[in-house]
């Protein structure tokens, strides 16, 4: 199973750790898609960044 995660909203305003967490996942700017294997270092991610970002389970 593979998580694909999308940013939706600026990191401008958020703080450090917002921001690395989008690095860590491979989104450099809005609109920005990645395919994650749903792992759960993976999904703790996607909580640090929940209002950033939406995400989709793909087979």
């Amino acid at each position: 199973m593979q998580i694909k995660v999308t940013q939706t909203r600026s990191e401008i305003g958020g703080n450090q750790t917002q921001r690395a967490t989008l690095r860590g996942l491979g989104l450099k700017r809005m609109g920005d898609t990645v395919v994650k294997e749903d792992r759960p270092e993976i999904r703790g991610m996607i909580r640090t960044v929940t209002h950033l970002v939406t995400f989709e389970e793909v087979d």
